[in-house]
């Protein structure tokens, strides 16, 4: 199995992936869903502290607790090609690549887009107050080694036709490889 791993500081764009992937017919599992769903099953506030206290209790000790769950739903999902986001540290590609052709895929994008497009789509667990503070967090997760060890990279500061344009040459590209 080809398992593209959508890496990127929050806001970058890696929700672009999770378009192209749909409208391909590709299994995709976020990490970030996986989180979400705890809180609603919880019934915690949706926002950016709720959030962090449980995407941390998810990750675990080891950081991958929440990454083993995503990859075992992509896993059984038994298709060919799989996407899979929101790794934030190198151990987890690692655990990824362990399992299958893990190819790990940047979005990237400069704070200050980053920062319009948090305070533009208004999740609940977006605050631009809490940007800063939330960098910090994905930084200290290990997000950085990834994103500078990805096998592609897509900056993403233009539209999101052009962003799946370059992602659709990377899938199609690497796929042929064999």
């Amino acid at each position: 199995m080809k398992i593209f791993v959508v890496v990127g500081m929050p806001a970058a764009g890696k929700n672009i992936a999770r378009t192209y992937a749909e409208s391909k017919g590709f299994a995709y599992y976020a990490t970030g869903d996986i989180v979400r769903a705890e809180v609603r099953k919880r019934g915690l506030a949706a926002d950016a502290d709720g959030t962090a206290r449980v995407s941390d209790e998810l990750r675990g000790e080891d950081g991958m607790g929440v990454t083993r769950l995503a990859l075992e739903e992509v896993l059984q999902s038994g298709a060919a090609v799989g996407f899979l986001e929101g790794m934030r540290s190198w151990p987890e590609i690692e655990l990824i690549r362990k399992k299958a052709d893990g190819i790990v895929v940047a979005f990237i994008a400069p704070r200050t887009l980053r920062l319009e497009r948090i305070c533009a789509r208004g999740r609940a667990d977006d605050s631009p107050d809490a940007f800063d503070e939330r960098d910090r967090r994905e930084i200290a997760y290990g997000t950085a080694i990834p994103i500078a060890l990805a096998d592609a990279y897509i900056l993403n500061t233009a539209g999101m036709d052009d962003a799946i344009e370059e992602l659709d040459v990377i899938v199609k590209k690497t796929a042929a490889e064999k």
